[in-house]
């Protein structure tokens, strides 16, 4: 019909190629649309949002390349229209720079571009250069809000995920399904229980019966918090159970070193005709390892490699390998490591040295930590886990040479970081912390501590206790 058609107009013509992107058959939809232009019909700002969308699904950028410079040379690049298509288009593709220029060819952006733009720079873990576009916002609405409050959970910004949650809801707008998995995972993520409870009943307020997304959700922060019986009371609540909502009570007693716990929940996973998945087996060995079931650990390993092994994954072979160096098996560690079909990486030897390092095998975590130098000479943890090893075991002088060699090349340990949540605020302290707005009264009330000490002779505290200034 395209072929054959006289009277083609630049509607029916976008219509027939609309036709045909809904079908997936897209290599034909980018065809038709070189025909058009081969028949000298001019394309409008839909033809081009349509064939824009075929080659985004193709993910084909020299096509998408080819259809913004066809754009532009018919004036067409500056309407919002094509502007949002294009930025679409570059943002799953992830040309952030040219996501830019498309950005800011637009005229008029309306919601959805300044959406679309925020969402890639966040992607790229951009998060200023998200920020300042979310602030230039003319207007704003749920599913801008939900861009900045998961793109902020998935890319760490836990603190700013959750401002960004409450400022929503001061700002009067309704959260969705969308908005409270994001939220509640920023949550669990700063382990602030109380501030999860609060979008736990916020949650039922605005959207009365949780579903599976927000439901798997609460499970699984539940369960990070430490509190395992208001995580198993969620899961009791589901309406509907998927492997999702199993790993998330599997994975919680894995965390929480309930290791007996996690193995009973498994069986009656498998008891209820639900499918584990790499997830599951990942819990499952995660939580071996935290209690020290060695033996299960490997049965349900080997297990796996005769019955499934599709579901074994690196991080499942580095969970066995820091199963065995935690219970102090080095041989069967270092046999294990050799036996892998494929070359362990960095996580696989640090797995080895943090157990040398807690069993003070001197020999192997220096093999480990060679190893993970030659493939990252400016690895700071291995440094300092071959140096708590050194020291564990009384070698001064090997501690002072590491140190030295760490010194000379410049290198810094990463402060270690701690949190508590009091009163619905979450504090985080860094280690020799002196930015913390109470932090004259910090200091006063560990001096107050440390005299204490001082008077007690009998205090094995005292001799670990670090003075401070």
């Amino acid at each position: 019909m395209f072929e054959e058609m006289s009277d083609l107009t630049v509607a029916s013509a976008t219509t027939i190629i609309g036709g045909f992107t809904k079908r997936n058959r897209l290599d034909d939809a980018i065809y038709l649309f070189s025909r058009m232009l081969n028949s000298e019909i001019r394309p409008n700002e839909f033809t081009f949002g349509t064939v824009l969308h075929s080659s985004t699904a193709l993910r084909n950028i020299l096509v998408g390349r080819q259809l913004h410079a066809c754009a532009v040379k018919m004036g067409l690049n500056s309407n919002v229209f094509v502007g949002s298509a294009l930025l679409d288009f570059y943002v799953k593709l992830n040309a952030i720079e040219e996501a830019q220029m498309a950005f800011r060819d637009t005229l008029y952006p309306n919601v959805v571009s300044y959406t679309t733009m925020i969402s890639g720079y966040l992607k790229k873990k951009r998060f200023e250069d998200a920020l300042c576009v979310f602030r230039e916002m003319p207007e704003r609405n749920v599913v801008s809000w939900n861009a900045m409050v998961g793109g902020c959970s998935q890319t760490g910004h836990n603190e700013e995920a959750l401002n960004f949650f409450i400022d929503m809801l001061r700002e009067g707008f309704i959260p969705n399904e969308s908005t409270f998995p994001c939220a509640i995972c920023a949550a669990a993520n700063v382990a602030a229980l109380g501030i999860g409870k609060t979008f736990h009943a916020c949650a039922i307020k605005f959207l009365g019966k949780l579903g599976g997304f927000v439901g798997n959700s609460l499970v699984s922060f539940y369960a990070k918090c430490g509190s395992m019986e208001d995580s198993l009371l969620m899961f009791e609540k589901l309406s509907k159970r998927n492997t999702v909502s199993w790993n998330a009570v599997i994975c919680g007693y894995a965390q929480n070193g309930r290791g007996a716990e996690a193995i009973s929940f498994f069986k009656r996973m498998c008891s209820s005709g639900c499918k584990p998945n790499g997830v599951t087996l990942l819990g499952l060995l995660w939580a071996c390892n935290h209690s020290g079931l060695v033996d299960e650990g490997l049965s349900y390993f080997n297990q796996a490699r005769l019955d499934n092994p599709s579901l074994l994954k690196s991080e499942h072979y580095a969970c066995m390998v820091d199963l065995l160096a935690r219970s102090g098996r080095f041989t069967e560690a270092k046999g294990f490591l050799d036996s892998i079909p494929f070359d362990p990486g960095i996580g696989f030897w640090k797995a080895l040295l943090g157990g040398c390092q807690i069993h003070s095998n001197m020999e192997l975590g220096e093999l480990a930590a060679r190893k993970i130098l030659a493939l990252d000479p400016d690895d700071v943890s291995s440094y300092v886990m071959l140096s708590n090893a050194h020291s564990a075991a009384g070698r001064w002088s090997d501690v002072s040479t590491l140190r030295m060699e760490m010194k000379e090349k410049g290198m810094k340990r990463i402060p270690g970081c701690s949190w508590i949540e009091v009163k619905g605020k979450v504090d985080v302290f860094l280690t020799a912390d002196k930015n913390h707005v109470e932090n004259n009264e910090i200091y006063v009330l560990l001096r107050f501590f440390y005299e204490q000490l001082r008077e007690n002779e009998d205090s094995n505290l005292l001799n670990n206790f670090c003075s401070f200034s």
